[in-house]
């Protein structure tokens, strides 16, 4: 069961926002959704939660389509800030969470939790206006998953944040995954995906250009990353065939090459120039194949 997604379209007049989408997610897993800007998955999201009429396709959720039934089950978390600034964080929330049909007394006794758990029980009765980006983010977050929804959309949901703020966040997400919840989450931050999903979709321009489980992902990908530390000059090796890139690193240098044979020969080259203080072979980074796959850098 979980989420289907089959032959989805958005059509805004002649521009086609999501062409064909079909994608499955099964329950209780976390999914990432990829794409540059544009690439169509707010557009995506909307349509999954019934904000946006799609012009084809179906989309159900454990067998059901969408609809105000459906509304308790599903939380969400927006891209773009939606709170109100002169509202308190207590009546912000308690607003919100009712008319995801719970109680004003639990609703609190939640909000007291979540915002113990954020470091930030201060926050009850201030003023959105008056909390920092970072810390509206975190109620933002609060209103999206204090109903427990089964179905989770996160749109960006650690933009903005500090580094100490992002972990608390991820935690907060892998909790709400090991509760039960099946996520869905966009994110421009590769290395976030990679350590948090094992099956993703790759967006450009309304279609996916790659799906599928990540660590299959890399391997059809092919090619490899070495990394090698040495005391003398490496650049040599930028005109090896079978090497494709090649970046300069404060310690050395950092090639992607066609294959592990290719690795294998730049190995046996540079050992024989002298001392090799590192060498590394790695699978290719998710953002190597998101750019290769995309064709150009996000931002």
């Amino acid at each position: 069961m979980g989420l289907e997604i089959k032959e989805l379209t958005k059509k805004f007049g002649s521009f086609t926002a999501v062409n064909q989408l079909t994608l499955s997610v099964p329950e209780q897993e976390m999914f990432g959704f990829l794409g540059a800007n544009g690439a169509g998955k707010t557009t995506t999201f909307r349509m999954i939660l019934g904000l946006l009429d799609q012009s084809n396709g179906e989309i159900t959720w454990n067998g059901q389509s969408i609809s105000y039934e459906t509304t308790p089950e599903i939380g969400y978390l927006p891209e773009e800030r939606g709170l109100y600034p002169k509202m308190k964080v207590s009546d912000q929330v308690v607003y919100l969470a009712r008319l995801r049909g719970m109680k004003k007394k639990e609703i609190l006794k939640e909000l007291d939790w979540w915002l113990e758990k954020f470091k930030v029980p201060e926050y009850k009765n201030k003023k959105i206006e008056e909390l920092s980006k970072g810390n509206q983010q975190k109620i933002q977050f609060i209103a999206a998953v204090i109903h427990k929804p089964k179905l989770l959309i996160l749109d960006e949901p650690f933009s903005g944040l500090d580094p100490v703020n992002v972990e608390l966040l991820k935690e907060a997400v892998k909790e709400i995954k090991a509760n039960g919840a099946t996520i869905v989450f966009s994110s421009h931050r590769m290395e976030h995906v990679e350590e948090l999903c094992e099956n993703l979709c790759i967006m450009h321009k309304g279609a996916p250009v790659v799906q599928g489980n990540l660590k299959t992902i890399k391997r059809s990908f092919g090619k490899k990353n070495v990394a090698i530390h040495a005391d003398f000059d490496l650049s040599f090796l930028k005109n090896l065939p079978g090497v494709v890139k090649a970046m300069d690193t404060t310690e050395g240098i950092r090639l992607q090459v066609e294959s592990e044979e290719i690795a294998e020969g730049v190995f046996k080259e540079v050992t024989a120039k002298g001392f090799v203080r590192k060498f590394e072979l790695e699978d290719p980074s998710l953002h190597d194949i998101f750019v290769e796959k995309v064709g150009a850098s996000y931002g």
